[in-house]
């Protein structure tokens, strides 16, 4: 019987030979009272898993063009960006170790250390915009590679004297001047 519902099953036909398996009667009336229908709780757990490792992809449309943004990393939003305060960057706090990818296709400019900011890596897109990824515990790439839309280029970390524990310091720029990344990314 078993033989007989995997055939059936690979061949495409749903009318599986359960009946002339040997289950307990209980077992067979639960079998009939399964409900496919989706609870929000399915709901929920669906979307906290789709999203956890993959880094949801959001398409975002610019006066300059269209552009596909990776989240740098996933995780919460701990600090949002704020001119008057010149903190141009969108701080983020994720799980120990997690990988900071680039937001863009593009070329490592910066691959340094600085007392103030640790381990920074920066990379220069098109169009004239620049990813800045600073506090991170280690560094992945080097001045001159080329990096491909959310490839791994960091694990963040808490590295550098403005650091105020684990987080990402993430900052965009266009043609020079710092932008809110929120108005380029969801994450």
């Amino acid at each position: 019987a078993y033989l007989n519902n995997i055939e059936s099953v690979l061949s495409g036909n749903d009318s599986f030979l359960i009946n002339s398996v040997n289950l307990k009667p209980e077992a067979a009336v639960a079998l009939e009272n399964i409900s496919f229908e989706t609870s929000q709780e399915d709901s929920i757990l669906r979307f906290v898993v789709e999203n956890e490792e993959r880094g949801s992809l959001d398409y975002i449309k610019k006066d300059d063009g269209n552009f596909v943004f990776f989240p740098p990393v996933v995780g919460y939003i701990s600090d949002t960006f704020n001119f008057q305060k010149k903190h141009f960057a969108v701080d983020l706090v994720a799980k120990k170790n997690s990988k900071v990818s680039s937001v863009l296709s593009g070329t490592v400019v910066i691959s340094d250390w600085s007392s103030e900011v640790g381990y920074v890596i920066g990379v220069q897109h098109k169009n004239n915009y620049l990813s800045l990824y600073k506090h991170n515990s280690i560094l992945l790439k080097k001045v001159g590679d080329f990096v491909t839309a959310g490839e791994h280029i960091a694990i963040i970390g808490n590295s550098g004297e403005f650091s105020t524990g684990p987080h990402l310091h993430f900052e965009l720029w266009h043609n020079g001047s710092p932008v809110n990344p929120l108005d380029y990314i969801k994450f």
